[in-house]
């Protein structure tokens, strides 16, 4: 491809946001820069789009986004005519400026468009395509990465993830488009007068913040109980709701870190605003000095997404996604059970790289245990397809490992807003028993072992980082291991085959989810690994899983798999 001519064309024509004119000029004459920007498209994928800010057809910026928003566009005329759609975005930078580009093209294309008016969490554009009835939704986010990057997420009429054959249909649609002359545009302002755009109202935020408290179990406990809460949104979109539905259940004390309290896409005293590391809470753990709270809790920047930090001996540890979940599942089952509110046939739903003691603690009180590909989206499919049975429910939670939580249906995608909620009156109803979350996670760990889950990251980037992926998943399935960390591999799943096979047996059966490029193993001691490249970032994520009786024991096995992995992907 002549990447030099393609520079020239964008130079002549990218008017639309002045910075890009400027990165191009920087990086014409450097043939490495110029290459990454334009030796490929942005890929749209189930996710949507999601990449670095800046110019070229490999970056996030208005015409990536205008070319996705025609595409879709085109999309949603031809499967519900007279549609519409609802808009939100984050705090990241170019957010706003994407959101609107993205209304100006639904409305040059006839389609009604619903935006918030200000930033929001990415649950509340789902809860609002429900809500408003709309045919699509988009929430621009990169969710938790690095300030460099920003997305486009794009949600079918259930309030989900577009569905897999949508987004075929919709990339189709969008490889057709030329960046410059196939897009539609009108005048965002001229659309706010003719009403083709219009704000979404309080009406909905409230209806949205209604039905998060109707979630509550025990709704006395945070009123009766003195918690102590530091909170950081991340300078992102859950400093308003989170406060909002903390107020209202009666959290008492909760102290938000200051310099993350606002929105600020550049995020400057955090590089990686994401909850699962521990480097998100530094700000947090130093205002927890001052303030000695019982729990520390962070949203990343789109609030889908929350992890906590527990004080116990004076030290506040960190608790993981799976750790979470299994306390949520066992506190929402035991609690409704002790209140007999609990469905005679529960369910619950996780993704397949999410933890097996879930199983074990739903096996405990008769609840069923529905696994998904990796992806909240595939959990919000199952809650959809309980609703259109009538049985709605019967649903209790959902979860995945990577800190996204829903309970109840009123959205299709995982929530920090009803999962802050719920931990702070888990953390409360506890507290009165003179327990904290880690003595109630240790006492699970007592009942049902010790898991220890542990996630290697393969980073593939620039131009060769595709066929690497390829490459190692390729050399995966020709050669699979037949032993890991010293243990026998039992069974095998491939899911891009839909096939799992039992190792001794010699026998195999088929896997009844759709079809994705995971490769899974399972050991004869209990302990697993999973195996799949990224859907939204440049990298392979490995997933291990270590079950004994002990920590040490747990930990000498994840040394051993560590090695193993390292090895078989280098």
């Amino acid at each position: 491809m002549d990447y030099a001519g393609e520079l020239q064309r964008w130079l002549q024509n990218a008017v639309l946001d002045p910075d890009l004119i400027k990165e191009l000029q920087s990086v014409s004459g450097n043939d490495a820069e110029v290459t990454d920007r334009f030796y490929k498209d942005l890929e749209f994928g189930t996710g949507g789009l999601r990449g670095v800010i800046g110019a070229g057809t490999n970056r996030m910026n208005v015409y990536t986004v205008g070319r996705a928003t025609q595409g879709l566009s085109e999309y949603i005329s031809k499967a519900a005519p007279g549609a519409s759609v609802a808009i939100a975005y984050d705090s990241r930078n170019k957010s706003r400026l994407f959101a609107q580009a993205a209304a100006s093209t639904f409305a040059a294309n006839g389609i009604k468009v619903y935006i918030y008016r200000e930033l929001m969490p990415t649950p509340m554009l789902s809860y609002a395509v429900r809500k408003l009835g709309c045919a699509a939704g988009v929430v621009v986010t990169a969710s938790h990465n690095p300030a460099k990057y920003n997305g486009y997420k794009v949600y079918g009429p259930d309030g989900c993830q577009l569905t897999l054959n949508a987004c075929e249909e919709v990339l189709a649609n969008i490889e057709k488009v030329d960046y410059f002359t196939g897009v539609k545009r009108v005048s965002f302002n001229a659309c706010l007068q003719s009403g083709m755009i219009s704000y979404i109202g309080q009406d909905v935020v409230d209806a949205y913040l209604d039905n998060v408290a109707a979630q509550q179990i025990h709704s006395e406990a945070c009123k009766n109980t003195d918690l102590k809460v530091v909170y950081t949104p991340l300078n992102g979109t859950g400093n308003m709701p989170v406060r909002a539905i903390l107020d209202r259940i009666g959290v008492k004390s909760t102290y938000v870190v200051p310099q993350q309290e606002l929105p600020d896409g550049s995020f400057p005293t955090c590089p990686f605003p994401n909850p699962e590391i521990r480097e998100a809470f530094g700000c947090a753990l130093r205002l927890a000095e001052e303030k000695k709270p019982d729990l520390l809790l962070a949203t990343d920047p789109d609030c889908d997404r929350v992890g906590i930090a527990v004080l116990k001996d004076g030290e506040y540890r960190l608790m993981s996604g799976n750790e979470v979940g299994v306390m949520l599942l066992d506190y929402c089952l035991s609690q409704r059970a002790a209140k007999g509110t609990l469905p005679s046939s529960p369910v619950m739903i996780k993704t397949i790289v999410s933890t097996g003691m879930a199983d074990q603690v739903a096996a405990h009180y008769g609840c069923k245990v529905i696994d998904t590909l990796t992806g909240f989206k595939f959990i919000g499919e199952q809650i959809g397809l309980l609703e259109s049975k009538g049985e709605q429910g019967r649903y209790i939670l959902g979860f995945e490992e990577s800190y996204g939580y829903l309970v109840g249906t009123y959205v299709r995608d995982k929530d920090a807003v009803v999962a802050a909620m719920l931990i702070c009156e888990m953390a409360a109803f506890y507290k009165t028993q003179g327990k904290t979350l880690i003595d109630v996670m240790e006492g699970l760990y007592r009942q049902y072992g010790v898991y220890q889950h542990t996630q290697l990251n393969i980073v593939c980037e620039g131009v060769s980082g595709m066929e690497n992926m390829k490459r190692i998943m390729s050399s995966l399935r020709e050669n699979p291991p037949a032993a890991l960390a010293g243990f026998k591999v039992v069974k095998r799943y491939d899911y891009d085959t839909s096939q799992v096979t039992d190792v001794e047996a010699g026998t195999a059966s088929v896997i009844p989810l759709p079809r994705s490029n995971v490769l899974q193993y399972q050991l004869e001691n209990g302990a697993s690994a999973i195996i799949r490249p990224s859907g939204t970032e440049p990298k392979i994520k490995v997933y291990l899983t270590a079950v004994a009786s002990d920590r040490a024991s747990a930990q000498a096995v994840t040394d051993a798999l560590t090695v193993d992995i390292k090895r078989l992907t280098a």
